[in-house]
């Protein structure tokens, strides 16, 4: 089974990049995608044999998640059960037989790191969520983390301590989460990988220099770990400011 996460950054603007191209060449049975600044029916895009999952904010143009199945799930859950967290359209939960797979667009920290304080409360409520649903069954829990967990995982840890995406708080909470119960699928098979990054500014070419950060993940509950085939950065793929992550899982 391959699974696959991406943030689009604008899915309609996304569609202008060979999105459906780069949608048909992934062959995945699962795609979590991340910010889709749309609601489903301004998005022209429906491939066949898949199932659409769509969670919109409620302010227009802004953040959102969808998620294309090619398998039926049990069921579906729109955010985390939250009203606080849930008017952004963050998170979508499909539950399968025998795993969940939850997409999420975790929010920013924002310049000057004013909504730092918003983004603990979320980091908290998120991670007791994941846990109740890891109690039932494993759980698959993909998308745009906003954090580089490790100095690893950024090209400039020095500069950037401190910024969105790379404070001590932000970093810990991902700890957190982790020691939890969850595995950061990537750094299985690459523990010490460097120059793996999955988001670039679009500011003074940092894509073509490769000066980037890893903030997409695909995180799984430690019992999956032995169903995992492999996980990689598709840097190839275009379209965004982000590069899909991918999963590979043994049936």
């Amino acid at each position: 089974m391959k699974l696959i996460s991406w943030n689009v950054n604008g899915i309609r603007a996304c569609l202008g990049r060979d999105f459906a191209e780069a949608f048909a060449a992934f062959d995945a049975d699962i795609i979590c995608l991340q910010e889709v600044k749309a609601e489903q029916a301004q998005v022209d895009f429906a491939p066949p044999g898949y199932h659409v999952y769509w969670n919109a904010a409620q302010k227009k143009g802004y953040s959102g998640t969808a998620v294309f199945t090619r398998m039926q799930p049990l069921s579906a859950c729109y955010g985390i059960g939250c009203a606080d967290h849930d008017s952004e359209g963050r998170v979508i939960t499909l539950e399968f037989a025998d795993f969940f797979v939850v997409n999420v667009y975790t929010p920013n920290s924002r310049d000057g790191l004013v909504r730092l304080d918003y983004r603990m409360t979320w980091e908290d409520a998120f991670r007791a969520y994941v846990c109740a649903l890891d109690k039932q069954k494993p759980v698959l829990i993909c998308g745009d983390l906003n954090v580089a967990h490790r100095e690893i995982d950024l090209a400039r840890p020095g500069p950037n301590r401190r910024n969105p995406g790379f404070t001590d708080e932000e970093r810990g909470k991902l700890s957190e989460l982790l020691d939890a119960g969850f595995v950061d699928t990537f750094r299985t098979f690459y523990p010490e990988k460097p120059q793996a990054y999955s988001w670039w500014s679009y500011r003074a070419g940092a894509r073509e220099r490769n000066v980037g950060w890893r903030i997409d993940y695909w995180l799984c509950s430690q019992r999956f770990a032995p169903r995992l085939a492999g996980a990689g950065i598709l840097t190839a793929v275009y379209g965004s400011d982000h590069c899909p992550v991918s999963l590979e899982v043994r049936a």
